[in-house]
């Protein structure tokens, strides 16, 4: 007979034998009976946790507060866009302000929302919108894509075009109005008279007039002090071109698509506010490309709608009516040239060496600790060849898979460069409300600074703890803070007294692989100043640059090791009715001549850690990298949540018990059971159960394990005594959860006791100890230290753990949070693996591992009680005439532990007899066992000394049975 069969008989027969007959444990009673009998018992122990936390240590405002209308339902009383299209208009005619007659048509779209890789039928708004995407590749244009919804903030639609008639470019104060075909040809007068007026009032130098073509150049702004600084924005700039163009073409009830769509460049700020420059710059790299469309694809996601507008012109009896549409220069997307020796050599993966950042960093530091900064946002850029199987549209198409974000955009930019985005960030939104408490159709602008940034969780659980990491870190606070006070300072400079408000402070939004703290401030623009004065005036955003923003730009333009570009600037529309809507040039992939370029930024404060700030710009780059480097659209990182319930369904072919005792979240843990692929059956605990598990032994099913559920009151309140004897009579695994846990320390000798502060739905740190580390422990593969759920007020205590038990995992303070036999296969954990607040990956891991682990094959075999259990009962029997303290003295003879009760005095006794015979007579051969077996003796029948080797546990044991060696 095995030996570590014969220890759980001996204990099985002992106990369940004796009481198998007594059901009044089961008895139901009244609750808090039972609770005051059991604090009133004498044995019990209040126990004094080292430390308690203070659970309410963070005040929460219970009263007082009136509270302000939310920014969803003010969006909904204002009727604002959203930054979606607005309803579909009804096209008409309309003469703009600078005398352009302009005719509309509307044509209705069929609404698909085919899935990815899905063909969408003809005629239909996702067929418009993936032609546009490839056709973007070899074609001028744009497409602009708002896949994110924020209440009050931000709705998804879609927007594009190819092909425009007019484009508008500029380098410095050069700017090149330039028509793009025959129907931009007709406009070309207009934009002349146009320009002209911009030179008769000084703002133009020269004008230079060619075929289909009109190239200006703008006049140096005055000096600094020759102007206020209220003013600055109507000194002449590349803006005062654009401001022309939207004065030509503005009209009033338009549709609110028509304008001029593209991006502005970083270094337009410095036509606002003039710095030193240091760095080299490419002479042909362009501050600003906008077009003017003529045949528009909207779709509104959110009211399942799409549409098309084509927009004719005439101007000086010439109209592009009949003249064809859509047509321009063909340039198909060049792959980086790898055969160029000269160009392989250029190419660079990154224009900041590897650690060089950080020391950028403690140069901001320096300059903080002086005050001459108190923020700032350093970059660096990242750079991928691209090939010709990935095309900028391909990286379009898997960046808006991957990222949705409220700023997605492609841009051919022509001259082989091209622009692919997801940002996160607003620069400047504008639309005219028309019930305000200034003026009527008063023009509303406003801005969404982020600062403020952890990487996603694993799962939504795991991102609320980092959310609340987040909120809690004073640094990231403080970058907030900072950003959004220069924010509201450069709205201050044009808005209305007193309509400059933040409407939103520290909100969450999350994105593919972030989460970022971002604030929403508006403000009322001033009658004489329009949405290109609010668009100047936070030239650029804060969170690009710093403060005070004219040092940060400087201090960015002296330490970056290259031009910024496109990064830092924005995409989006000039609209002709007066609106603005532009992100930030963020999240972005710029492509220019086969090179894929991202670069990416973080906000350094004085509390800044060098090390941690360059990690964050290769995190904001990774999802733009990935972009550029992952092949498939379609694949998606797994996380450990989700790799735990599929990569080992361990419990496939298993059968798992779980008793009941009147818990509230029995179900969620029979759930979690149940995906690791076994077949779990509930029982609500008492005689019943145990005579169905008896059942299910007799019929040849029996459980693979029994899972002890948590439960209110104490362990005797359910007999959970009676429910381990069944499960070590018949050799079934059982593992137990918070009460589970108190019932084993319990039934094996140990005692309870109460925490003098109840964790009940309370988070804590568990700490594996040694024997919670090794490979065959429940808790295998997790963290030495990790976060779990506690409800409990009860617990086993620590220095009166029997010595069958081993802890294996404690609380900070020494609560004994994880047990397992040493001999038996049980194994039990005072916390809540199935709650929100333990990661769903460890709760997954710690049950796998309690299902391949307690296995009872290799400890025992117990099917039946033949034969030898007559030998085990006349063993018992002849010891039950002995006194408690006549037992003691026979165990403490023999070397042998003498705690517990006297049923365990007897087990253990009986037990070292029959195993002395077996050894003295060479049934059992010590030499031949293992040292685990070895061990397993030992620890069995509780003899006391230490024993590190085999030799020496052989030694102790035949000493103990007074064998020689």
């Amino acid at each position: 007979m095995a030996i570590f069969h014969k220890i759980a008989l001996f204990s099985a027969l002992l106990n369940f034998e004796k009481s198998i007959q007594n059901v009044d444990a089961f008895t139901p009673h009244n609750l808090s009976y039972r609770y005051r009998s059991f604090l009133q018992n004498d044995e019990l122990h209040m126990s004094s946790t080292a430390s308690t936390n203070d659970f309410n240590a963070v005040p929460v405002a219970k009263t007082g507060g009136r509270g302000v209308t939310s920014t969803s339902q003010d969006a909904l009383e204002k009727n604002l866009s959203l930054g979606a299209p607005g309803d579909r208009p009804t096209g008409g005619h309309f003469l703009t302000k600078g005398g352009v007659q302009i005719t509309a048509l509307v044509e209705e779209l069929s609404f698909v929302n085919a899935k990815q890789g899905e063909t969408a039928p003809e005629g239909s708004s996702t067929r418009a919108i993936e032609d546009l995407v490839d056709r973007l590749d070899s074609e001028r244009g744009v497409l602009l894509s708002s896949s994110y919804e924020f209440p009050g903030r931000y709705a998804r639609w879609s927007l594009g075009f190819v092909n425009p008639p007019l484009e508008i470019s500029g380098i410095g104060q050069k700017c090149k109005i330039r028509a793009l075909n025959e129907r931009g040809d007709v406009m070309l007068p207009a934009v002349i008279q146009a320009m002209n007026q911009l030179k008769s009032e000084d703002i133009l130098e020269d004008i230079i007039l060619s075929d289909g073509q009109v190239d200006v150049v703008v006049k140096p702004p005055g000096e600094v002090g020759s102007f206020s600084e209220e003013d600055r924005s109507r000194q002449p700039s590349l803006f005062s071109v654009v401001r022309s163009m939207v004065d030509l073409f503005g009209y009033e009830g338009g549709d609110g698509q028509l304008g001029l769509y593209g991006a502005f460049g970083y270094d337009l700020t410095f036509q606002f506010e003039p710095i030193k420059l240091a760095q080299e710059r490419d002479p042909t790299q362009r501050d600003i490309v906008l077009y003017l469309p003529d045949e528009i694809v909207v779709v509104d996601q959110d009211k399942h709608d799409a549409w098309t507008i084509k927009y004719d012109f005439a101007f000086d009896k010439k109209s592009t009516q009949g003249l064809p549409r859509g047509a321009g220069d063909i340039v198909p997307f060049k792959a980086f040239n790898e055969n160029d020796p000269d160009v392989v050599a250029k190419f660079s993966s990154r224009d900041t060496p590897h650690d060089e950042f950080a020391k950028s960093v403690d140069r901001a530091k320096e300059e903080f600790k002086v005050g001459n900064l108190f923020e700032a946002v350093l970059s660096q850029t990242f750079r991928e060849k691209l090939d010709k199987q990935t095309p900028p549209s391909k990286l379009f198409r898997r960046l808006r898979a991957r990222n949705p974000s409220p700023y997605g955009f492609f841009i051919n930019l022509g001259e082989d460069e091209y622009m692919v985005g997801a940002s996160p960030e607003m620069f400047v939104r504008c639309e005219k409300i028309a019930n305000n408490e200034y003026r009527p159709n008063a023009l509303r602008v406003e801005t969404c600074p982020i600062s403020g940034t952890v990487a996603r969780g694993e799962d939504a659980l795991e991102d609320a703890k980092r959310v609340r990491s987040l909120i809690m870190n004073q640094k990231e606070e403080s970058e907030l803070t900072m950003c959004t006070d220069v924010d509201r300072n450069d709205k201050s400079r044009i808005c209305e007294p007193g309509s400059v408000k933040v409407i939103g402070r520290r909100q969450i939004e999350m994105y593919s692989r972030l989460i970022h703290t971002v604030d929403h401030v508006e403000g009322y623009v001033r009658e004489n100043f329009d949405a290109l004065d609010a668009f100047l005036c936070h030239t650029w955003a804060v969170t690009v640059t710093g403060a005070p923003k004219t040092w940060a730009i400087q201090f960015v333009e002296d330490m970056e090791r290259s031009p910024r570009c496109w990064y830092g600037g924005a995409v989006g529309l000039v609209g002709f009715d007066g609106s603005l809507n532009t992100g930030l040039t963020l999240r972005t992939v710029r492509v220019k001549s086969g090179i894929a370029e991202v670069r990416a930024g973080a906000t350094l404060l004085y509390d800044s850690n060098p090390e941690d700030e360059e990690k964050e710009t290769e995190l904001k780059a990774s999802a733009m990298m990935d972009a550029i480097v992952q092949k498939s659209t379609s694949k998606v990182k797994v996380s450990a949540n989700q790799l735990a319930s599929s990569n080992e369904n361990v419990g496939i072919g298993r059968s798992i018990i779980l008793i009941d005792h009147e818990d509230s979240f029995v179900h969620t843990l029979g759930n979690y059971l149940r995906q690791t692929g076994a077949e779990v059956k509930t029982l609500r605990s008492g005689p019943s159960a145990l005579a169905a598990i008896e059942k299910l032994v007799q019929d040849g099913n029996k459980p693979d394990m029994v899972v002890l559920s948590p439960g209110p009151g104490n362990p005797s309140d359910f007999g959970l005594s009676k429910s381990i004897e069944v499960l070590t009579k018949h050799g079934i695994p059982g593992f137990g959860v918070c009460l589970g846990l108190q019932g084993m320390v319990e039934h094996f000798g140990g005692e309870l006791s109460v925490l003098d502060y109840p964790m009940h739905g309370k988070p804590s740190p568990v700490i594996l100890t040694t024997e919670g580390k090794s490979d065959d422990s429940i808790f295998a593969s997790l963290p030495d230290t990790f976060e779990v759920a506690r409800y409990h007020s009860l617990h086993g205590i620590k220095d009166k753990i029997p010595e069958c038990l081993e802890i294996t995992a404690l609380t900070e303070d020494d609560i004994v949070m994880g047990i397992k036999h040493k001999s038996l296969p049980f194994a039990a954990v005072q916390f809540h693996p199935e709650s929100i607040l333990t990661s769903p990956s460890h709760g997954m891991t710690i049950l796998k591992n309690a299902i391949n682990f307690l296995n009872a094959s290799d400890k025992l075999n117990g099917d039946s009680v033949g034969d030898e259990s007559l030998e085990v009962l006349s063993e018992i029997a002849s010891l039950e005439n002995l006194s408690v303290t006549e037992l003691k003295d026979v165990l403490k003879q023999a070397g042998l532990g003498s705690s517990g009760t006297k049923d365990e005095l007897i087990v253990k006794l009986a037990l070292f007899k029959q195993t002395k015979i077996e050894v003295q007579t060479g049934t059992l051969d010590l030499d031949a066992m293992t040292v685990s077996e070895l061990r397993g003796l030992k620890q069995g029948i509780c003899l006391k000394g230490t024993a590190t080797n085999k030799e020496m546990l052989v030694s102790t044991l035949k000493e103990c049975f007074k064998v020689a060696s």
